[in-house]
């Protein structure tokens, strides 16, 4: 191997405008070759390489013809190389996910050169972005995720429309925020065994791109994007932790419409707050299920001037038969009657929260999956802050008339102290797909003209 130079252009700095450089970065992704036609007719052939050096800059780098032949063996991912006498263009926001405003490209005069491995150079360079977060980003978006998954269908080959031959992969990621997204890998990725995929692996992909489909959200694995199966990095160890102590038994919030896995939100009557408003004065109610577009106005921190609970510790054991965590109230030694021991435990939401549309406002016992998707936070996070409860409920007001929500309500009737009574509660809350709910406005808007 080469010796190495003691000094190297940083990639964050790269630009027209730079002249004689040499950088020195490790190849994070590589991509397969690709032939192509150029425009005099003549036949062409280019990879491409994702590089990262020891300041963290990353750029793309692509290989045509000679560059090819030269370096297509030599170049691998996890090695360090020095590069020089390449070109830079400013990058096709269309093929590069990375954030650097151009990228390389290297011919017949490039010189790159293997050296030793340096250690001050990350393996890769990652921006991890939870699930729930994802609802959140102006599409099309470019994340870093890091999940298990729950669930992967088998490989499928095909033909596309302009005769090329493709090779995909579905598989659903979830994570700690108690949401899930379907990704499509593509060639290799897709063709991997199914016993990697088998077990719930956790999965590190770099660059996914997030795009609307259908009404969710689904995202797409490109071809110089990096995937990693059982990563040894924080994220990926707090992610595991979550799953096997009871993750694997949450309601999952499905960020794709059509996901193969469950956590779609209940459907009920859609409706407002002045509905829920006389469905609740009214005792003789059979039960019924109501979907309501609000906001979170209040969340009851104090009763009468004294501090109200927001969450309790409970049972987080299996129950025999369902294998579904018990989720009963525990004492303060953590111990559970309905299971009769002490076990793992966790704190979940029991809220009093006030929503707000239009039309009116209403009080609602808001339990825990409901909860964790009106104030986009989770019982753990509030249960760090209790030590300080300004802070708390700091946290707490946040939420407050933040992103409309889509809440689903159920009404039924219910007995208290000999006294009929409807029992009302939120038991399901997140965030609205603004572009599904604009099209059931507009067409509430061309129902109301067509009517007039």
């Amino acid at each position: 191997m080469a010796m190495v130079p003691s000094a190297f252009f940083p990639i964050a700095d790269l630009s027209n405008y730079t002249k004689g450089w040499t950088i020195r970065a490790r190849v994070t992704s590589k991509s397969g070759l690709r032939t192509f036609q150029s425009k005099n007719n003549e036949g062409g052939k280019v990879f491409s390489v994702e590089l990262l050096d020891c300041e963290g800059g990353e750029i793309k780098a692509s290989l045509f013809n000679n560059a090819v032949d030269n370096f297509g063996e030599l170049l691998q991912v996890g090695k360090c190389f020095t590069f020089s006498r390449g070109n830079l263009k400013v990058a096709n926001r269309n093929y590069s996910t990375l954030s650097h405003r151009y990228e390389l490209t290297f011919d017949r005069d490039a010189a790159v050169t293997e050296v030793n491995d340096d250690s001050n150079i990350d393996t890769m360079k990652l921006h991890i972005c939870d699930l729930r977060s994802v609802q959140a980003k102006i599409l099309p978006a470019n994340v870093d995720l890091c999940g298990v998954v729950v669930s992967f269908k088998a490989s499928h080959a095909f033909t596309s429309k302009d005769g090329k031959d493709l090779v995909k992969r579905e598989i659903v990621l979830a994570d700690d925020s108690c949401s899930s997204m379907e990704v499509t890998l593509w060639s290799d990725r897709a063709e991997k065994e199914d016993k990697e995929f088998e077990g719930n692996p956790v999965m590190v992909i770099k660059s996914v791109i997030v795009k609307v489909w259908g009404n969710g959200r689904k995202g797409s694995l490109l071809e110089t994007c990096a995937l990693l199966i059982s990563p040894s990095i924080p994220e990926a160890a707090k992610v595991r932790q979550w799953w096997s102590q009871g993750g694997s038994y949450q309601t999952l919030t499905a960020l794709s419409d059509d996901a193969f896995v469950g956590g779609k939100a209940p459907v009920g009557k859609s409706a407002c707050l002045s509905d829920i408003r006389v469905a609740s004065e009214q005792a003789t109610i059979s039960e019924e299920v109501f979907s309501v577009v609000c906001r979170l106005a209040i969340v009851q921190t104090k009763k009468q001037g004294e501090e109200q609970p927001l969450y309790y510790m409970a049972c987080m054991e299996l129950k025999d038969g369902n294998k579904l965590p018990c989720s009963r109230r525990v004492d303060s030694s953590g111990f559970c009657a309905v299971c009769s021991r002490s076990g793992r435990v966790a704190p979940r939401f029991n809220l009093r929260c006030k929503f707000s549309d239009c039309e009116d406002s209403t009080w609602l016992t808001t339990f825990h999956e409901a909860a964790k998707g009106a104030l986009s936070m989770e019982a753990s996070e509030l249960k760090d802050l209790e030590k300080n409860r300004e802070a708390m409920e700091a946290a707490i007001r946040h939420s407050y008339f933040q992103q409309p929500l889509r809440i689903t309500i159920r009404a039924k009737p219910d007995n208290y102290n000999g006294e009929s009574r409807t029992n009302v509660t939120c038991v399901d809350a997140r965030p609205v797909v603004l572009r599904e709910h604009g099209r059931f406005l507009l067409k509430e808007i061309s129902d109301m003209i067509a009517a007039s």
